[in-house]
């Protein structure tokens, strides 16, 4: 059967993959794909929550903050009488 693979054909193929990359390159690979990943997911957990503060009617939508470590700050003038 050419369209199945057992269990000797994945092994012989992990087999084949560690001595052409080493395990510490093999280890350093899945570090790295690790941590895109969770880059990824932190990029777009963060683009749902611009999103939900931009959006109309949300408590704190008439703010924008270009950057988190800026504080922007309303200023009101005194009516002199």
């Amino acid at each position: 059967m050419m369209g199945s693979m057992s269990i000797w054909h994945w092994l012989v193929v992990l087999v084949i993959i560690m001595l052409v990359f080493g395990t510490k390159k093999l280890g350093n690979i899945g570090s790295d794909v690790g941590k895109a990943v969770k880059g990824f997911k932190d990029g777009v957990k963060g683009g749902e929550e611009e999103n939900k503060a931009a959006a109309p009617g949300t408590p704190g939508s008439t703010q924008q903050v270009a950057d988190k470590s800026t504080i922007d700050v309303e200023a009101k003038e005194k009516n002199k009488l």
